[in-house]
């Protein structure tokens, strides 16, 4: 090897070893890690790690004996320009079955446990046991609803520990009116492919619009676990965030009653409140709903803000809620703060006019 070759070969070895070293750092909180997928927080995804750990050393002790194979043959039985052939092993009977029954067992070892796996994982909880709840994935939000407790969230699921969650990730949704009728999703035509992933909770499971899929998450205990659209979606890709608040049982109970609640109605009276309901009225109850509201029309074509005041975020769980600053920014053109955003601008609307929508959406609790 010459000299030129050898330094080339240095420098590889040390820049593999430089990304694996930057690739281990990290704190070890996991709050420091909250997509961390190897520090599994619940049955599903933990079931899912153990099948890793299984597996990954299996590949790690095959791939260093290839390697290693690969590598003295090269240097052992390399050109030394004496021009003889190598010996021959073709139909070497011994080596043949040692090397077929060899990968057989490995792959049977790992065959059993991830069969085994994808058929538990694949089961649906009792229905007397679990909590529905439908997504639908939009540009670029996710929308939640709770059929059996009637009401919609944006970005966030709340849901009780030690629970199993069955998600009907809905590629064909469809919304029952005011008046009792069912129509398709306006935005059906526009839906496109996602992935919901919650990597804490369980893996990634495609979003296919036309389609049904189902996932089970469960949590083991309470906190805030994050998650991502983990499938290219467009220009706001990164910015289609997933939220799970994961509360005891009484507490969800609790939660359930609140956003059950209609939105309080100011009609008739002279305040901020009153004058930002009535703009409400006029500029955005053609895509979004708020229960409750006077000219309420259901449609969910934007987030439902019925409960918009008790989220923590907004606009894909990227905007913190009480900044009034970056609301009015948002309501002014929401376009210029997060890329792609189907929310038109409304550039017509006076500061005043946004301060009156801001307060009517600070009652929304």
């Amino acid at each position: 090897m010459t000299a030129r070759r050898r330094a080339v070969a240095l420098r590889s070895l040390l820049l593999i070893g430089l990304v694996a070293l930057l690739a281990a750092c990290g704190g070890t909180d996991i709050e420091e890690r909250p997509l961390d997928a190897l520090s599994p927080d619940g049955p599903i995804a933990r079931a899912q790690d153990d099948l890793w750990r299984l597996v990954f050393p299996i590949a790690v002790v095959v791939f260093i004996l290839v390697q290693g194979l690969i590598i003295f043959a090269v240097i052992r039985f390399r050109d030394r320009g004496t021009g003889e052939m190598p010996k021959q092993i073709e139909g070497n009977t011994r080596l043949e079955i040692l090397w077929t029954v060899i990968p057989a067992l490995i792959l049977a070892v790992i065959a059993v446990p991830t069969v085994t796996t994808i058929f538990e994982l694949d089961g649906e909880p009792p229905v007397d046991e679990r909590l529905d709840v439908t997504v639908v994935g939009k540009q670029y939000w996710w929308q939640f609803e709770y059929p059996d407790e009637g009401f919609f969230t944006a970005n966030e699921i709340t849901v009780p520990v030690d629970t199993p969650v069955h998600l009907h990730l809905d590629g064909t949704p469809e919304y029952e009116m005011p008046d009792g009728s069912v129509q398709p999703d306006p935005e059906q035509d526009q839906l496109v492919l996602h992935s919901f992933w919650v990597p804490r909770l369980a893996g990634k499971k495609q979003y296919m619009p036309g389609s049904d899929r189902f996932l089970t998450i469960q949590a083991d205990e309470p906190g805030r676990y994050l998650g991502n659209c983990a499938e290219f979606c467009g220009l706001s890709h990164a910015n289609m965030r997933i939220r799970v608040n994961a509360v005891e049982p009484d507490e969800y109970e609790q939660w359930v009653a609140e956003q059950s609640q209609e939105a309080e109605s100011f009609e008739g009276e002279d305040s901020a409140a009153a004058r930002g309901e009535e703009l409400f009225g006029v500029n955005c109850v053609s895509c979004h709903n708020i229960d409750g509201h006077p000219d309420n029309q259901g449609i969910r074509i934007g987030p439902d803000l019925t409960h918009f005041n008790s989220r923590p975020e907004y606009g894909g769980a990227i905007f913190d809620v009480e900044d009034d600053e970056q609301l009015a920014d948002w309501i002014r053109n929401s376009p210029a703060e997060k890329p792609g955003s189907q929310m038109q601008p409304f550039p017509d609307l006076t500061d005043d006019e946004i301060d009156d929508l801001i307060s009517y959406l600070r009652t929304l609790d």
